[in-house]
């Protein structure tokens, strides 16, 4: 499984949440503690945000340890808003397609998980989505298919109604599949000015998401960046965060059900 990590509040570098902490995404990415492989090396991303309303991306293919243009870049970029992904392939090739975040407009996505049954039901799922969308798959994973699911119903116009009806949509599809492997997910999602924190799992437990707050700045990760649990909040196990100013330290809390 991937590990991922999300920043939004006071504007901070990225080489101090990538490479500094004691458990970085960095030494995350050879030494995972709470995903069932402990090497992510299957490529990695970046996603910030500055004076513009779309995002900045930064992917490769390479495995993240071994980058030195991103340690360089990391030193440079300062944001207030920062979406990091180091990836473990759930199937689907390393190509540079494939790694997250992923970006539609000002819209950025990032996920951890898998579509159970992804390989049987890929087709019916991809056939829901508009032409116009279709068009604009560039990869083959599951992440990239929900995320533009997502958008088909209705993300720019309602973000919340539309990650609960993309998960209900895929519980469907799954089911009438008979595919008996759970759908898991964390995932993270925003447009510049709010962020969305998804943890949910159709069956088993959810993959592992924490939550923290420095003044006044929201953090979202897979796994505690200093290594300690106790510092940080675990998120509910079935539930969608919305973090929205002026308090990005109380996020709004709707319950995922189990079959949305």
């Amino acid at each position: 499984m991937c590990r991922w990590l999300a920043h939004f509040g006071e504007p901070v570098y990225v080489e101090d949440l990538l490479y500094a902490p004691e458990h970085s995404l960095i030494r995350q990415s050879q030494a995972a503690r709470e995903a069932k492989l402990a090497v992510n090396g299957d490529g990695f991303g970046i996603g910030w945000y500055g004076a513009r309303t779309e995002p900045g991306l930064y992917r490769d293919i390479l495995p993240v340890w071994n980058d030195r243009n991103l340690r360089s870049l990391s030193r440079q970029i300062e944001t207030r808003l920062l979406f990091a992904h180091i990836r473990a392939s759930t199937g689907t090739a390393t190509t540079r397609a494939n790694c997250h975040p992923f970006a539609y407009g000002p819209w950025m996505f990032m996920h951890n998980g898998q579509i159970g049954g992804y390989d049987i039901i890929r087709r019916k799922l991809e056939a829901m989505l508009p032409d116009a969308l279709y068009r604009k798959r560039e990869g083959g994973t599951d992440s990239e298919l929900f995320f533009l699911l997502a958008i088909a119903n209705g993300l720019e116009a309602d973000p919340e109604a539309a990650i609960l009806k993309t998960i209900g949509e895929v519980v469907s599809v799954a089911d009438a599949a008979g595919i008996e492997e759970p759908f898991k997910m964390t995932a993270a999602l925003t447009d510049g000015a709010r962020l969305y924190a998804i943890r949910y799992a159709s069956g088993d437990k959810a993959p592992s998401l924490y939550l923290n707050c420095d003044n006044g700045s929201a953090l979202v990760v897979s796994e505690p960046l200093d290594g300690i649990a106790d510092h940080w909040t675990p998120a509910p196990g079935s539930v969608l965060l919305a973090f929205e100013a002026p308090d990005l330290c109380t996020p709004r809390q709707t319950a995922i059900p189990l079959r949305p």
